[in-house]
């Protein structure tokens, strides 16, 4: 690729402004001359339409492509900026490029480090996903940027998938809800956000070519849910299509994926971005649904398929214009989104007070305490003068990592720098490494030495952003934990009975050669730039655990779906979802298999009650066809927040039904001996399933359980739900 002249790109710069300056003026002078598309005041479409009309041949296939690896062309007569499209989910990547993804070696593209989608849906709270996103949205904005590409959503099949730290876990209403909170809070911020990868991008291996095969039960059910409220629901601006081919034919220009669903059946009116080298074909990205492409490897961005192909094609008649008018339209409403007239430069906010204290509450939010035998947390500071902190884990440092989602972060407090700053002079702290790649014995030893001489111990392990670990582009080779950690830690227990152990990662690791001595396990996660604080004031009690699992944690890799039915990596090119509907906590209820750690637990510091379960029966001529009402009490002494699970069984259905699927969920909280009522209303989707032959969601008359609980596998309350007539809607 040619790279671009900087002082040509000042030039077009200030020519777009003073073009954009003299639109302004002249409308001062003469209202009756100004351009609608630069009058706020009429209506979006109408401006839209306005500027498509004043577009050439040549400006309009400016914006259906890059013109670097994240931005388009400018328009200077018409005042229309550049575009800057920048990863990623968890905060505003460093600038690359422009034509190529090496750092551009600015020093002014730093940005806070938030934790991981993983981590942020394991807080099972809405109202703080919204906040995390209006982080992601003011500092994008502050750093010039228009599209954020992120959240995603994609579910997590197997727990090898490398990207599963960007993911919002295994269930597909828990990834909506907090999806859709996450792209408000991005867009309220006059950013577009981008939600990702769409569809069926569930593992790494062979990403670029592999073929996905499943039903349309299993596509509707599990794997569109969180891309169809993120459109319907967030009106989402933007919808990157995923580097896997689905039924035969490339995602980022799918006829069936982009054009009869995202935007036949839920009216999509945004634009479709390509992954980067994603795109394929220029008559099925014209043809197929793709409005911008971005990243292709080709000679120059003018040879992009959508670039000088597609020019050819429309001068031959093998195109028609409507359908570039089409593509450019939809740019246009994102262009008029996120303001790309006036730009961004200059306005929001990067790294602010507001921001650290997000970062750490989300972080401490996320971490779930996944085991506390004999009470050993929290620490007492006040009954401890010493304390072993073990693992490379604690002093590494995970924001520049990853893959596209990688961070340069303006500080990163690590385990070791949280527990150190909380204990105080009072404790001495011991750190020892414990393990490295190559395995070095010697390092256990020391590790034994300093955990024996210790009042307690806490290991840090867990992986990294490593390639076969938690990084985009390979999977994991398997679930266990690398480097020799499994021995460590068993060595660690068996020397100090007050073990802690805290695992940083993205995805299930198996526990199975210590979890039954270890006496006390913490899933930490990625937890961001405030993630050492938020571990520490876990572990010291400052802070009361409240996270939630995302997903099913199982004993072994052969227990999980897709590895149960041998349906990964796939065959001969191809990877049918053979375990079909039951992915995550509905595969271990219908096999009747016990999971290490189940889906939705995490336990407390606290004790919580549930009590007087009363399903309330309304119309089902409204949006609601009941609400599911109970009380939760506080009963131990220390306030907590609690994430009361609501689960939905068909108690007798026409198709097969997972045993119970996952509809509400309302996170409390409360002071000791406190109770709330919680009212939570279910609608008639919430009863459904996917009906093929009919083409919609049918939910059959009958009893339905209603089951309320602290986890999949911890139902505190039971009851029925009757629903009288049958109900279909599309």
């Amino acid at each position: 690729m040619k790279p671009t002249n900087n002082i040509a790109r000042r030039s077009l710069f200030a020519l777009g402004v003073v073009a954009c300056m003299i639109a302004t003026n002249a409308g001062v002078q003469h209202a009756e001359e100004r351009p609608a598309y630069l009058d706020t005041e009429k209506p979006p479409e109408a401006r839209v339409e306005d500027l498509l009309a004043r577009l050439t041949l040549d400006e309009k296939l400016a914006l259906v492509h890059g013109d670097s690896i994240f931005t388009t062309a400018a328009i200077p007569r018409l005042g229309v900026r550049k575009r800057w499209l920048s990863d990623g989910p968890h905060g505003v990547r460093e600038d690359v490029g422009p034509d190529s993804f090496r750092p551009s070696g600015r020093t002014d593209d730093f940005a806070s480090y938030l934790p991981v989608s993983i981590a942020l849906a394991s807080t099972w709270n809405p109202e703080l996903a919204r906040k995390y996103g209006e982080v992601v949205g003011q500092e994008a904005r502050k750093r010039g940027k228009h599209v954020m590409l992120g959240p995603g959503v994609n579910i997590m099949r197997t727990p090898l998938c490398g990207r599963n730290f960007e993911y919002m876990g295994e269930d597909p209403f828990l990834a909506a809800r907090l999806a859709v909170a996450y792209i408000e809070g991005v867009q309220s911020r006059g950013i577009a956000s981008c939600v990702k990868h769409f569809a069926a991008n569930n593992q790494e291996w062979e990403r670029n070519s592999i073929n996905v095969e499943m039903d349309e039960r299993v596509l509707r059910e599990i794997y569109l849910p969180a891309f169809e409220a993120a459109v319907r629901e967030a009106r989402v601006l933007s919808v990157m299509g995923a580097y896997n081919k689905f039924r035969g034919q490339h995602c980022c220009h799918n006829d069936y994926l982009l054009n009869k669903i995202l935007k036949g059946e839920w009216g999509f009116t945004g634009v479709v971005v390509s992954d980067w080298n994603g795109t394929h074909d220029t008559r099925e990205a014209v043809f197929n649904g793709l409005d911008l492409e971005m990243g292709t490897r080709a000679p120059s961005y003018d040879e992009y398929f959508l670039a000088r192909p597609f020019r050819e094609g429309l001068e031959r008649g093998d195109f028609p214009m409507s359908a570039l008018d089409d593509k450019a339209r939809r740019n246009l409403r994102l262009i008029l989104a996120t303001n790309a007239f006036e730009g961004n430069e200059g306005v929001g906010l990067l790294n602010a007070p507001a921001h650290q204290a997000i970062a750490l509450r989300v972080a401490e939010e996320a971490i779930v305490l996944l085991k506390n035998e004999g009470a050993v947390l929290p620490l007492d500071a006040g009954n401890i003068s010493s304390l072993a902190v073990i693992g490379e884990n604690a002093t590494r440092r995970h924001a520049h990592g990853g893959g596209s989602s990688t961070i340069k972060a303006f500080y990163e407090v690590t385990p070791l720098q949280g527990i150190v700053e909380r204990a105080g002079d009072r404790i001495t702290v011991t750190y020892a490494p414990g393990y490295r790649k190559d395995g070095a014995v010697d390092l256990v030893e020391r590790a034994v030495r300093a955990a024996r001489q210790a009042d307690a111990a806490i290991v840090v392990a867990g992986l990294n952003h490593d390639r076969f670990f938690d990084s985009e582009g390979a999977d994991r080779k398997d679930m266990r934990l690398p480097d020799g950690q499994d021995e460590l830690i068993r060595r660690v227990v068996e020397a100090n009975p007050r073990t802690i152990v805290a695992l940083v990662s993205g995805s299930p690791v198996e526990m199975e050669p210590w979890i039954e001595k270890a006496p006390a396990v913490v899933q930490a996660w990625y937890a961001g730039m405030e993630g050492g604080n938020a571990l520490a004031r876990i572990l010291f009690g400052d802070v009361n655990p409240s996270g939630k699992l995302a997903c099913t944690f199982p004993k072994r890799l052969a227990d999980s779906p897709a590895h149960a039915a041998d349906a990964y990596p796939g065959k001969d090119g191809t990877v049918r979802y053979e375990e079909g509907l039951f992915v995550g906590y509905r595969h271990f209820d219908a096999k009747n298999i016990e999971p290490l750690f189940a889906f939705g637990h995490g336990l407390s510091y606290t004790r919580f009650d549930y009590s007087n379960l009363m399903i309330v029966q309304g119309s089902d001529a409204g949006e609601s066809i009941a609400k599911v009402e109970f009380e939760v009490r506080n009963v131990g002494e220390r306030e907590g927040a609690e994430v009361a699970q609501i689960y939905v069984q068909d108690v007798k259905s026409s198709l097969p039904r997972p045993r119970k699927e996952l509809k509400a969920f309302r996170k409390i909280t409360l002071k000791p001996g406190a109770r709330q009522k919680v009212s939570i209303p279910l609608d008639r989707r919430a009863l459904a399933f996917y009906e093929p032959s009919k083409g919609g969601w049918l939910a059959e008359k009958g009893a339905f359980k209603i089951l309320v609980g602290a986890s999949s596998r911890e139902i505190r309350l039971e009851g029925t739900l009757r629903l009288p007539k049958t109900t279909f809607e599309r």
